[in-house]
């Protein structure tokens, strides 16, 4: 038996029982969802093969399941997760998670995959926070699912870094993918420089750090002296200046300083008429890992919402959940993939608006229209 807490606990119920349990609540737990509505199989099922079910009480009480089934030699499937909605945002899924990846390394697999709703961060949060990657997304009956996969062998996580472009490729993990090992960077030396004078007066992000408004050719001066100091990734080489013009529009940019030098900084700007674009937001080494970025995301938000923009985008290399986690966290949602020039991005959209918020779960399959969000969508009213 695994203790959840607060009078929770799992225990293994076989996949009858499993199937049981479903019957009588998943009605109540998924009830809101959209699905589509296929007629009857005309084919049978092929066979499962070996599955692992946990049924979770609260007390004597039967509230929640979790079915998972081999998919490969290597691979093991966690398809299916439900907890009643009176038992829901208590951290039960985030307790149970590393007691069901533990049974799942200690039965020999190499990967452990799922899908999700792609705006269900109530579910990809924590599975990104246990060192689950995004994979891919992909259109289904239930709506768009975001597909997540967690390594158990640490060279095949890197190699999947090196495969969204986060990392250069090295070592044993360079060798199986058959790419040549780029040896390793020396520590490099990163520049002090002091705050500047013109930077506007600072917000107190905790920690001794502090956020300043500055102008673009402020940024731009101290972005080109400590570049190379704050990124490791690898991007393709245009081996050429471009030659179209930069995009035009509004352009906000901040410094982030600790002990009266900078630490990181954030820019943004237009997208488009209803869109603000994150598009650069880095903290030199030693700054890292101090929750920064998580404390700067609501300032950065309300002064782009502020300037009227009610989506906010961003993109981010599908591993580098570092940021994603504090994205999702603060209302970002998984809106696309991209592969380009810096290698496999994410595509999160933040919405200020909360009919377009509920839209987005709509869209996604996670709930069904109604409201305000079914009259703008053309759809008949309850």
């Amino acid at each position: 038996m695994i203790d959840l807490g607060g009078g929770h606990h799992a225990r293994p119920i076989t996949l009858a029982e499993y199937r049981a349990a479903c019957t009588a609540l998943e009605d109540q737990i998924f009830g809101g969802n959209s699905l589509y509505a296929f007629g009857p199989p005309v084919r049978s099922a092929p066979p499962l093969g070996e599955s692992w079910n946990w049924g979770v009480y609260c007390g004597d009480q039967l509230i929640g399941w979790h079915h998972a089934h081999a998919r490969d030699e290597r691979t093991v499937y966690m398809a299916d997760t439900g907890l009643l909605p009176a038992h829901q945002g208590q951290g039960l899924y985030t307790r149970l998670l590393p007691h069901l990846l533990s049974a799942f390394q200690a039965a020999g697999f190499t990967l452990v995959q799922s899908h999700h709703r792609a705006t269900n961060n109530a579910v990809l949060v924590p599975k990104l926070h246990a060192g689950f990657f995004l994979q891919g997304l992909n259109a289904y009956e239930g709506g768009l699912n975001a597909a997540l996969t967690l390594s158990l062998d640490d060279t095949y996580r890197e190699a999947m870094h090196v495969r969204s472009g986060f990392r250069a490729a090295r070592g044993e993990a360079a060798r199986r993918l058959g790419l040549p090992s780029v040896p390793a960077e020396a520590a490099r030396a990163v520049p002090a420089r002091p705050l500047p004078p013109e930077a506007g007066p600072g917000t107190d992000l905790g920690g001794g750090y502090t956020l300043h408004r500055v102008s673009p050719e402020i940024y731009q001066e101290v972005y080109g002296q400590l570049e190379a100091a704050a990124y490791s990734t690898v991007s393709f080489d245009w081996a050429g200046a471009p030659e179209g013009a930069p995009p035009r529009g509004p352009l906000w940019a901040w410094l982030i300083a600790h002990g009266g030098h900078v630490a990181g900084w954030q820019s943004s700007r237009a997208w488009d008429a209803r869109t603000a674009y994150m598009v650069n937001t880095a903290l030199l080494p030693a700054h890292r890992g101090r929750g920064v970025y998580r404390r700067l995301l609501p300032h950065v938000m309300a002064a782009l919402h502020g300037e009227g923009y009610p989506l906010i985008r961003s993109h981010h290399h599908l591993t580098n959940n570092a940021v994603l986690v504090p994205k999702l966290r603060a209302g970002f949602r998984i809106q696309g993939l991209q592969a380009d020039d810096h290698g496999l991005l994410a595509v999160l959209i933040h919405s200020a608006d909360e009919v377009y918020r509920a839209y987005m779960d709509v869209r996604s399959g996670l709930s069904q229209p109604s409201g305000e969000v079914a009259r703008r969508l053309g759809l008949p009213l309850d």
